[in-house]
């Protein structure tokens, strides 16, 4: 299928690539059974029960990162209840394999359930839907960290063609939104680990992009704590000045004080410094914010002065 054809398909919804999924027990079990007689004992299209061992991870899915906390837990609600849901697979190969386009995180918690069958409803889907599936049905869960959404979005622009724009209307996404995320791609491998498990936020990472020894700032931000404007601050001075990493040290620690005296006094702050010492600017926007800000700063007058 060429890349127009693909896009074509794309963007139908997700009603339409899953079909009817309320169909009640007796359609899926004659589902099963018209499937199981089209192909001398191997379900084709429609609903059916396979075995875990019958069915593989698709390459396309775009979710690498499984947390393995909730994995044990919805295999112990799959232990007490069951599979309620059917995985959404796809004729994987003519050994009678199936793969699976969306349910890999109850496939993966059934075997540790050590459940031996699993509902799935079985359809034909080209590449471009696979990918449009997994990702559309991550993003409305929010189970995609920020680097498999942006790698996710790649592949469809990749693969089948499609412009940030038309990728924006298929995951109800801003293009600006597909745009920011993408751009996270260029980002070294040991950042976007650290995107991955959490230590640094999409904020963070959007204002190291195209900095030089992104990699040195970004351990600041973690090990300092800074906050996505102080970063910014100090990306801002970095690219200004000829400082030493010894300078933009210092200066991280004067950017998480900032940051935290914003945060405690709700009041924009300046802090300056050099070598013969420095200044401490607040900035109020009216006079309730300087009544605010007097009433915190003054101290009780001691008995003995009144």
């Amino acid at each position: 299928m060429t890349a127009n054809k693909s896009k074509k398909r794309l963007g139908r919804g997700l009603g339409a690539l899953f079909g009817d999924s309320k169909s009640n027990p007796s359609s899926v079990a004659g589902s099963e059974k018209k499937g199981a007689a089209k192909s001398g004992g191997l379900p084709s299209l429609g609903f059916a029960s396979l075995p875990v061992g019958s069915l593989f991870p698709s390459p396309l899915q775009p979710r690498r990162i499984f947390d393995e906390t909730l994995l044990n837990e919805l295999a112990a609600s799959v232990k007490e209840r069951g599979v309620l849901q059917p995985l959404l697979v796809r004729p994987g190969n003519p050994e009678g394999q199936y793969e699976i386009i969306a349910g890999e995180r109850r496939w993966r918690a059934a075997q540790k359930a050590q459940i031996h069958e699993v509902p799935v409803m079985i359809q034909q889907f080209t590449d471009a839907e696979v990918l449009e599936v997994g990702l559309v049905e991550n993003l409305q869960r929010s189970d995609l960290s920020p680097m498999e959404e942006a790698e996710g979005y790649q592949k469809l622009v990749d693969e089948f063609g499609h412009t940030q724009a038309a990728l924006g209307a298929l995951v109800s996404k801003s293009r600006a939104h597909v745009a920011n995320m993408m751009r996270l791609l260029a980002l070294p491998a040991s950042i976007k680990s650290l995107i991955d498990d959490g230590s640094l936020s999409v904020g963070h990472a959007r204002a190291l992009i195209g900095v030089d020894d992104c990699l040195s700032l970004a351990n600041l931000i973690v090990s300092k704590g800074l906050s996505v404007r102080a970063v910014e601050r100090l990306v801002g001075s970095k690219k200004h000045s000829k400082k030493t990493s010894k300078d933009f040290g210092a200066e991280a620690d004067i950017q998480a004080l900032t940051s935290r005296l914003e945060s405690v006094l709700g009041l924009k702050v300046k802090i300056t410094f050099n070598k013969r010492g420095g200044n401490v600017s607040l900035s109020y926007s009216d006079l309730d914010q300087l009544d605010h800000l007097v009433n915190r700063l003054m101290l009780p007058i001691p008995e003995k002065e009144v």
